[in-house]
This record gives structure tokens, sequence and C-alpha cells, in this order.
């Protein structure tokens, strides 16, 4: 773990670096990394009964194709809610339509369900601008994910979507930093991670 005094500058100065780099990825790039990621994502959930996921934004692998394609897993689709007030996501079944959401984010539309709600799921796939091949994984520093990932329920397999620049040697790490224990790339596909074996 990084000191906190170390780790927070760095974590800043990354996010501004990838989002810059995310946003000025061409929309054929976009369009094809989404392709792969969603094929990855799909050959490895075939079984899955329950799934937490995202809608991704335009700029976030999987844009365009997630989560519609889950509707060919036949599974219960929990996608997240961020609230209008507090730092907890809540969740509601995936029912197809989705509306903006605070901050902008597509939210599905429907009953709202707790943070408890994110226990159910066998696997959860969340968003990273990075994530490094120890399972570390650097959101947007909203803290969102690490809190929702306490409700997890033991051996749930967490796995990020990044582009392929994005999955790095190392990154800062922090005390209350959540690993995934798996990680989705276009061109690597599906690949596990310490933290999930």
């Amino acid at each position: 773990m990084t000191s906190a005094q170390g780790a927070e500058p760095a974590k800043a100065a990354l996010r501004e670096a990838l989002t810059a780099r995310r946003g000025a990825r061409s929309p054929a790039e976009r369009a094809a990394v989404a392709a792969a990621v969603t094929s990855a994502l799909l050959q490895r959930l075939a079984r899955v009964r329950v799934l937490a996921a995202f809608a991704p934004d335009e700029t976030e692998p999987g844009h365009g194709r997630l989560p519609a394609a889950y509707t060919q897993l036949g599974a219960r689709v929990l996608l997240p809610v961020v609230p209008e007030a507090g730092a907890e996501l809540r969740w509601a079944v995936d029912t197809g339509r989705l509306a903006p959401g605070r901050f902008g984010l597509p939210e599905p539309v429907g009953p709202r369900l707790g943070p408890t709600a994110l226990g159910t799921a066998d696997v959860v796939v969340v968003p990273a601008l990075a994530v490094d091949h120890q399972g570390i994984r650097l959101g947007r520093g909203g803290g969102y994910y690490d809190r929702a990932l306490v409700h997890a329920r033991p051996g749930a397999v967490v796995v990020a979507l990044v582009f392929d620049d994005e999955f790095v040697d190392r990154l800062p790490a922090l005390e209350h930093d959540r690993p995934v224990t798996a990680v989705v790339t276009p061109a690597g596909g599906w690949q596990d991670l310490p933290a999930g074996r």
C-alpha cells in the first residue's frame, strides 16, 4: 500500500491523463473495443444467475453494447443508481430502459433496491480508468464502487473493463481500495488476477 499523502496526488494525475486519453479515442476504436469486451464478457458469464454491472458512458469500454447484450444471458441484471444524496450506490433491475441519472450517468428506470442488493450477484462488473496486475483498480475518485463492494458476497467475481493500455504493471493503492479479481481488455479478453486466485 502507498501512503495516503503520496497516493492521492498520484491518483489524481493518473485520472486526468487517462480521462484525456479516453476522450481522444476515435468512434471507430470505441466501437471495436465495445464489440471485443462484450464478446469476452458474454463467453465467461454464460452460467451467471445474478449479474451486477453498469451502463458504460460514451468514453468507457462497452459503450453502445452493454448492458443490452446481457439480455442474452437470461440472468437477473442489476445496474447501479447514484443517489441524489449520499455516496452509497443503490441498485435496480435492468428492464432495458435507461435514463440519465446523477452526473448524467445512465441508470435503470424502475424500483430501487438498497445497497445490500449487490450481495445477491455472482459476478460484479465494475468501471475503471485503469487496473494493475495485482487487481488494484483506479476509479474516477468518488469511492462509490469501493463502498459498494463491501456488500459483495464472499467469492463473488469482480471484473473491471479497461482499454488495453489501461491494464498496467502497478497503480498507487490505499487501504480502502477494493481489488478486482479479473479484468477484461479488448486484446487480452478475460484475465483472472491474483485477488481472484
